[in-house]
């Protein structure tokens, strides 16, 4: 487990490496509170924080001390006692432990309104992720150039395993109908693509090797809008 966080005054020793963790040895659940640590960490080193402990990081996104503790021992020991979590230094591990310490190459299937909009998000290459090509099917689309200040040209899809190979890139963004999503996935996959963020709303099926993320906007707000009637049924007025 994480190391207690009590008052010590007597020397610190180093903090040893994460060591090498396999994917399916994590719960997935801890995985996602990773980056929400990320993401709080960053905030309090912009607001000049130096530390933090596992009791106010974990009120922050209404979790117990006792479950941060427990995700980040899975990657090894952290804290210091009487002091918590140097910021900055947990920051650092944590890019480690997502992947997000280096740069990652990214490709766009759809140059849609989904697609531009995904375009023009500035997060991902501050987190490491560059969209280094975009594809579509639609021949009146190829040649045009797209997202930030026109950055990108929209390339023809049959040139998607030459550029995956060239540009070595590992991810794959899909923001196409949901009547094309799997075929367009088994594209990526035998091109050589490990990972796929998909955005159409559709179920994929991909082989075991593939990491596999759906973002499904319509599912997010059934989920809300079931939550907002079951409180006011649960209320009347």
């Amino acid at each position: 487990m994480g190391v207690d966080e009590t008052p010590d005054s007597g020397p610190q020793s180093p903090q040893p490496p994460s060591p090498a963790v396999r994917a399916d040895s994590v719960p997935e659940p801890a995985v996602r509170r990773l980056s929400l640590y990320l993401r709080e960490l960053e905030g309090l080193l912009r607001r000049g924080r130096d530390t933090v402990s596992s009791k106010q990081l974990g009120e922050v996104l209404n979790l117990t001390d006792a479950q941060v503790r427990k995700d980040l021992a899975y990657f090894g020991q952290f804290g210091h006692p009487g002091i918590g979590y140097r910021v900055d230094e947990l920051i650092s591990r944590l890019r480690c432990i997502l992947g997000t310490d280096r740069t990652w190459n990214v490709l766009l299937v759809g140059a849609g309104h989904l697609g531009s909009a995904l375009l023009s998000y500035r997060g991902f290459s501050k987190k490491g992720f560059q969209v280094v090509a975009v594809f579509d099917s639609d021949p009146a689309k190829i040649g045009s150039r797209i997202g930030i200040g026109g950055s990108l040209e929209i390339l023809p899809i049959e040139q998607l395993p030459a550029v995956v190979v060239e540009r070595e890139i590992q991810i794959g963004v899909l923001a196409v109908p949901a009547e094309v999503a799997q075929a367009t996935a088994d594209q990526l996959v035998a091109a050589g693509i490990k990972g796929i963020l998909n955005f159409a709303p559709a179920s994929l099926i991909v082989p075991e090797r593939v990491a596999l993320a759906t973002v499904d906007l319509a599912v997010h707000l059934e989920q809300l809008a079931f939550r907002i009637s079951a409180e006011q049924v649960a209320t009347p007025k």
